[in-house]
């Protein structure tokens, strides 16, 4: 049987918090940290409307592209690892975060055989903690800092303004795949 493998993605995204996306379109250099939690929860709610109308399935449309479900378990899964990182930044002490390769932890999890009503259920429940956990920063807390593996240094609301974007871009993929 063969397998079919999504070619990794290895850019470094961070470029984002400086420049419009020149696909999505989405612009962090533009938004504020204490805007992301309604982005988060309007985000939250293009993926409830993929959810009621069928869009969240199993099926890549073709080899080098994820399904609509895989996108919805990564930005189900981005939400959470975000919640995690943010509440570490908040708590610790210039926290260094280990390598999230998101390819892997498609396979690792089982992406693609998961159901679409759990995926979307938990989906809205991760987005809506981490928006919750960023309603709750405030002043020189959005400053705290953080690292990634890869020597990328952040604070609060950097990260918090760089994540958003990875998932208003796979729903405008998601979109782009059903328009």
């Amino acid at each position: 049987m063969l397998t079919r493998v999504v070619v990794p993605d290895t850019k470094d995204w961070t470029w984002v918090l400086e420049q419009a996306c020149p696909e999505c379109g989405f612009d962090a250099s533009k938004c504020e940290a204490e805007d992301v939690a309604g982005l988060i929860r309007d985000n939250a709610q293009v993926w409830e409307r993929f959810r009621r109308n069928g869009t969240i399935r199993p099926g890549r449309p073709n080899e080098s592209t994820w399904s609509t479900l895989e996108y919805a378990c990564h930005v189900r899964d981005v939400y959470r690892l975000y919640r995690t990182r943010i509440e570490c930044m908040l708590t610790e002490d210039d926290p260094l975060f280990e390598n999230w390769d998101q390819d892997a932890a498609a396979i690792a999890h089982s992406y693609e055989q998961q159901a679409p009503e759990v995926v979307a259920a938990e989906l809205a429940f991760a987005a809506e903690s981490l928006a919750s956990a960023l309603d709750g920063v405030s002043g020189p807390s959005w400053l705290r800092p953080g690292r990634r593996s890869d020597g990328a240094s952040f604070s609060v609301g950097t990260i918090a303004r760089c994540m958003i974007h990875d998932p208003i871009h796979h729903a405008w993929d998601v979109h782009k795949q059903h328009s």
